[in-house]
């Protein structure tokens, strides 16, 4: 009935949207063959912004750099017309590709009554060693560490920096670890307070929005960036980047040490290149802790 209905206002011309959000809307209250209505996807928070492009399209202005719309059209000189457009938008289009590499901290010991106790395993010691071992074995010209600033990130970039000697270290509070958003569905052995969604969310988000994008239209090469975190930050950071729902996040896993590789082409297509590896450690030195 409620199908119906939509269709019927929409044949009027009364649905006052489009049809991707008039379909969307259909759908939270189709009714099950019981009577109930299915339950209804989780809201996703102010600070998130639009990160659902709808219908499964991508957005190719996702991370607002698309040189379209960094143009005012309004002040365009009718005269010169196309000229001066096609000036514009190649003065603003991305001629690089950037390479992100983001690496899981090593094992820790989870029971450190202080984050400052929070400090890596003498296997988490030696999985750093290998992590930094296999990005040395790249042959990449890497451009920059940034890290959390957490004990456990900050220990593991130490060890993984010395494999990568002259490489700058940065250090941020925003790759802090935390709770990005209300996963779907919910587990039961993790459930922080709404507050702890709040305040962190809105950083996580902020440290995608700040690190993950195309590149600088200035830049003329191809860059390696290694971003030191954590699996929560991580996960997210996925999800963000290729579009996919935010809230399946803690439908991933990543082990400890482990490299997510992420391409961000100059027409801002992504790509994933690997999700969690760890196929350059033993079996026996894997772990998810």
């Amino acid at each position: 009935m409620a199908f119906r209905q939509a269709l019927q206002l929409a044949a009027c011309g009364l649905a006052g949207g489009s049809a991707a959000v008039l379909f969307s809307a259909v759908a939270v209250g189709k009714q099950r063959p019981g009577g109930d209505a299915e339950p209804r996807s989780p809201e996703l928070p102010a600070w998130a912004g639009d990160t659902r492009s709808g219908l499964g399209l991508w957005d190719p202005n996702w991370d607002r750099r698309e040189p379209l719309s960094l143009i005012n059209l309004r002040k365009r000189n009718v005269e010169s017309g196309e000229e001066e457009l096609a000036s514009k938008l190649d003065h603003y289009k991305a001629k690089a590709t950037r390479h992100i590499f983001l690496i899981r901290h090593s094992q820790y010991y989870v029971d450190g009554s202080l984050e400052k106790d929070r400090i890596l395993t003498p296997l988490g010691r030696e999985q750093a060693e290998l992590t930094g071992l296999r990005l040395a074995s790249l042959g990449l010209k890497f451009d920059r560490i940034v890290h959390s600033s957490m004990t456990r990130a900050v220990e593991t970039t130490d060890i993984i920096g010395k494999h990568l000697p002259g490489v700058c270290k940065v250090s941020t509070d925003l790759l802090r670890e935390g709770a990005p958003i209300e996963p779907d569905p919910p587990v039961s052995h993790w459930k922080p307070e709404a507050v702890q969604y709040y305040e962190d969310g809105a950083r996580i988000e902020a440290a995608f929005r700040n690190y993950i994008h195309r590149a600088d239209a200035k830049q003329e090469e191809d860059s390696y960036e290694i971003f030191i975190c954590h699996a929560n930050v991580i996960r997210y950071i996925v999800c963000r980047a290729l579009q996919f729902p935010p809230e399946g996040w803690l439908r991933l896993s990543l082990n400890n040490g482990s490299i997510t590789h992420l391409v961000i082409r100059p027409n801002g297509r992504v790509a994933l290149r690997t999700l969690g590896d760890t196929g350059f450690m033993p079996p026996d030195m894997i772990t998810r802790s």
